[in-house]
């Protein structure tokens, strides 16, 4: 036996002791010394020469091991194994022949082969199976059937497979679409059954995309209820980005019920969602962070804040991304199905190794894939549902976009010398004053960076509260549920303190919930923020960036630029929930309640940048740059900590003077932190045709300046001396405030689309029909506007009356009149006859509806004063009221007068005192005159 195999053998037996298994030669074999007994060289049949290690689970043979050198590919030895594993002599006990488990190992690398399946394929393992596991797997097995009585009888083996999971989930049930109150949409439908058949393949991975808000979390219990209660799937573990994420995600488990036998999930399977390392092994789900989960298979407590706090940040808690080994307290096969929420977050560096540690079918759940996530799930995309396709189905809201400019957003300012700005120290918050030498000047990418300009935030503030209602919601008579993004927690502070002054409220109108917050926890100021009265303005970095489910949210303020696509579309998701009425009218008090989309106030100009899917270089924010630039002049080379260098050196740069920038590069022995940042990247650049060696060696070249002590010192003076500078002097101006172009071509596209509708459709609908025809005078009755309301509103169009009211009113607001109004369906009228072009301006119809009362009432007043008989004041409140309940309902009858307001002036009862015989010819006039 050579080296590298001996050291691969120490290897396996290191991995087979911790999972629980005896090691001992053939010579001194004993398969009843454990239950289970891994024997070394054991001799097969003649002409199968000798297994690596014989398995032996119960004093019964159950697979084999073929140990390789390490750097041996496995599949080719595949072959020898499966001759092993028919090599056992006949007159040695086994469980079943061929032995089923079949293992191909370097101690680094392991291949296992399930034999019991009903198609058997090999697939990676990080390690070998307990044998309670296997022997829990052969309990499965169906028995042997004997044939006959005493010496003669036969053995006759089952004739049916084997039950393993693969088996069953084969044999699954039609899924069940609608059962109580629950109803599963058709994407969720595709989903599933998708998925389903990805598993029956036995795909190891499978991703599904489905837009924010399109239930992604409904659709993963649903599969996971099946896969427990039809497949055998023994535990899953559902994996998220956050632990308030988790909290949701264990009540959204609670809630749901089944669909065979009306129990809660809970109440027939235990879920635990996981604060500690103390796994409930009776739990058929576990929820869990990754991170949490990555310290339990590293045994280490997690810090409490940890669990709260994003992968991104957590991964700088470790440090280093340090290997995980195995653990036999969490063996591979804990979990057989693993679900990770968010999976565009939770596949790189550390957080792969835990996905990648158990023997489990991975299922990723995301709204925003990107070119890794795709190659990280084999390009298994089980179910694609974007925002516009949930958008036509009435499952996600649109948006428009407005835009708001100031001078020091687009251009940055310049202070002249000798005018007197602050500085924040950013540790420890404290202020000093900085009277200015020379002129300071600051370009806009600066912002809430290394300058902070109050009048900034104040002019996009002021414009915020001096614009919602008569541009953004004019209907409404509060501020509707609006979310901020900040650059930083800094940031976000300022932006709360100008909020609460701006509009003159108190504490609990504007409130930062952010990694920093004290206090009240986040997650009780985001219930709070969700489900209460205030706060009306959320101020966040990246908190509720992705995942929190927060439905009543209508604004979404963008005061920080984004670079990443998927992390846009997380951000942006925030406002695209449906909400119910009612749950809308719980937060947000008046009249007009209804959630049909919701606006991006961009004040940046993210919507307009383009967006890449890559990575953000700074993968390791929260580790401090002192930390980093040690681990580098340490030897460490690895791309997430020198990405990290890199972008930190060249903001760095972007804030030195021209005298500061000499130091540098006089330390640095001729290079800048431009030029060392630009080194480290190019090295980076995996587009280089370079050998790993290679690779390694123009890292080390690139980085090698930053060995030397003094420049490492220098660069952290430099850094501690670049403050936030807070500029109090500057005053910012709005240059512009409206919706962007991309809104205005959507209200164009809703126009456009709604008039072609009605002109396809007029010889169809009753209530096109009649005002196609007006001159044939044929009432329209209210049961027939309403029948056109619901076609309009279902899908694909998913049309209300405000919304085309304000499509018309973003094209041209001169010829439209009335948009701070309530909507009523009689607008409905006035939408179609301006559509139709009947009527040169959009007048909401209850005015049209007053203006033709008031001639009418005219009209009849000249009559009957020329007899005599002008109308009393209370017949006056009689017709006043008539004429409100027509432009309301379209017209009037005798029984309407039992309805309010009427039954509260004596009903028809008085009407007919009050007009008499004239009752019914009034009636009739007004109901002819007052909808021409």
């Amino acid at each position: 036996m050579g080296q590298a195999e001996g050291e691969a053998r120490r290897r396996i037996d290191t991995l087979l002791v911790a999972a629980g298994w005896q090691i001992c030669d053939a010579s001194a074999a004993d398969i009843h010394a454990a239950r289970a007994v891994a024997i070394r060289e054991f001799p097969l049949e003649r002409g199968h020469g000798f297994a690596d290690y014989l398995l032996y689970i119960d004093g019964r043979a159950a697979g084999v091991i073929e140990a390789k050198k390490q750097g041996a590919t496995l599949t080719g030895v595949e072959i020898q194994s499966a001759r092993y594993a028919q090599g056992l002599p006949a007159t040695l006990p086994a469980w079943r022949r061929p032995l089923p488990f079949l293992y191909e190992s370097t101690g680094l690398e392991t291949h296992f082969t399930d034999g019991l399946d009903p198609e058997p394929r090999a697939r990676n393992v990080f390690a070998f199976h307990r044998p309670e596991t296997l022997a829990e797997w052969l309990a499965a097995l169906p028995q042997p059937r004997v044939l006959g009585t005493g010496s003669g009888a036969a053995v006759a083996h089952a004739d049916f497979a084997p039950a393993t999971f693969l088996a069953r989930v084969r044999r699954l049930p039609p899924l069940v679409t609608e059962w109580g109150d629950c109803k599963l949409w058709p994407a969720q439908i595709t989903a599933i059954r998708n998925l389903e058949a990805s598993l029956a393949q036995n795909r190891p991975r499978a991703l599904i995309q489905m837009a924010t808000g399109s239930g992604k979390t409904f659709t993963a219990i649903s599969f996971i209820y099946r896969l427990i209660k039809f497949a055998g799937a023994r535990r899953v573990l559902f994996l998220v980005d956050r632990g308030n994420l988790g909290r949701q995600a264990k009540k959204e488990f609670d809630q749901y019920v089944s669909p065979v036998n009306n129990y809660k999930f809970g109440e027939e399977y235990i879920v635990q969602h996981l604060n500690s390392n103390q796994l409930d092994r009776t739990a058929r789900v576990c929820i869990c962070t990754i991170q949490r989960m990555y310290s339990m298979l590293k045994g280490r407590e997690l810090p409490e804040e940890a669990d709260e706090e994003s992968t991104e940040r957590v991964e700088s808690l470790f440090r280093e991304p340090e290997p995980i080994d195995y653990n036999p307290a969490f063996p591979i096969e804990t979990f057989d199905i693993i679900v990770t929420d968010e999976a565009h977050r939770s596949i790189y560096n550390l957080w792969r190794q835990v996905l990648e540690y158990f023997d489990a079918h991975l299922i990723g759940l995301t709204a925003t894939p990107n070119k890794q996530t795709f190659g990280f799930f084999n390009q298994n995309l089980v179910m694609e549902y974007g925002h516009p396709q949930a958008v036509a189905d009435g499952v996600n809201l649109n948006y428009d976009v407005y835009r708001i400019k100031t001078e020091v957003t687009e251009a940055g300012s310049k202070v002249e010398a000798g005018y007197w700005l602050q500085v924040l120290d950013k540790p420890t918050r404290a202020r000093r004053d900085w009277q200015l030498d020379d002129d300071f000047e600051y370009a806009p990418e600066e912002l809430d960076r290394s300058v902070q300009t109050p009048d900034q935030i104040r002019a996009i503030v002021r414009t915020l509260r001096d614009k919602w209602k008569s541009d953004l919601f004019p209907q409404r008579q509060e501020l509707p549920k609006t979310l901020v993004f900040a650059k930083d927690d800094n940031h976000a502070e300022a932006i709360v303190g100008i909020l609460r002054e701006e509009w003159g409220r108190g504490n609990e109108f504007a409130q930062k919930i952010t990694y920093r917050t004290t206090g009240s926890k986040p997650e009780e100021l985001i219930k709070a923020f969700r489900t209460s009265y205030y706060p009306r303005i959320a101020v966040t970095v990246d908190m509720i960036a992705t995942g929190t489910d927060i439905k009543p949210v209508e604004i979404v303020v963008f005061m920080r630029s984004v670079k990443s696509r998927s992390f846009f579309e997380q951000m942006k998701g925030r406002g695209v929930r449906v909400i119910k009425d009612d749950d809308l009218r719980g937060v947000n008090p008046g009249e007009h309640v209804h959630k049909d989309r919701f606006v991006i106030v961009d004040c940046v100009g993210v919507c307009e940048r383009d967006k890449t899917d890559s990575r953000p270089m700074d993968q390791k924010k929260s580790v401090p740059l002192d930390a980093l630039l040690q681990a580098v002049s340490l030897g460490n080379v690895e791309p997430e900590v020198l990405s990290s260098v890199a972008v930190r050196l060249a903001r760095l740069d972007a804030q030195l003077t021209d005298a500061e920038r000499a130091k540098v590069v006089t330390e640095a022995g001729g290079l800048g932190l431009k030029e060392l940042s630009r080194g480290i990247v190019q090295a980076l650049d995996p587009r280089e045709d370079r050998s790993p060696q290679e690779a390694e060696a123009a890292l080390r070249h690139a980085v090698k300046p930053l060995s030397n002590p003094a420049l490492r010192t220098l660069i952290l003076t430099l850094k501690a001396s670049k403050e936030l500078v807070i500029d109090t002097v500057t005053q910012d101006r709005v240059l512009e405030a409206g919706f962007s172009a991309a809104a205005r071509e959507r209200a164009q596209g809703i126009v456009q689309s709604f008039e072609a509708f009605i002109e396809a459709h007029r010889d169809e609908i009753t209530a096109l029909q009649i005002l196609y025809n007006r001159p044939t005078k044929a009432p329209l009755k209210f049961e027939d506007l309403k029948a056109l309301a619901d076609t309009l509103q279902a899908p694909p169009h998913l049309w209300t009356e405000s919304q085309l009211w304000q499509a018309y009113a973003a094209l041209d607001q001169r010829k439209v009149k009335g948009a701070s109004r309530r909507r009523i369906l009689t607008d409905l009228v006035s939408l179609v006859r301006y559509a139709m072009h009947q009527e040169n301006e959009l007048v909401p119809y209850p005015e049209r509806v007053a203006a033709n009362f008031k001639a009418w009432m005219a009209q009849q007043q000249t009559i009957r004063e020329q007899v005599g008989k002008a109308f009393t004041d209370e017949q006056r409140w009689w017709l006043e009221k008539m004429a409100e309940h027509i432009a309301s309902n379209l017209g009037i009858e005798a029984e309407d007068f039992g309805y309010a307001p009427f039954d509260q002036r004596g009903g028809l009862g008085r009407v007919h005192q009050l007009f008499g015989p004239e009752l019914p010819r009034v009636i009739d006039e007004l109901n002819r005159e007052l909808v021409a």
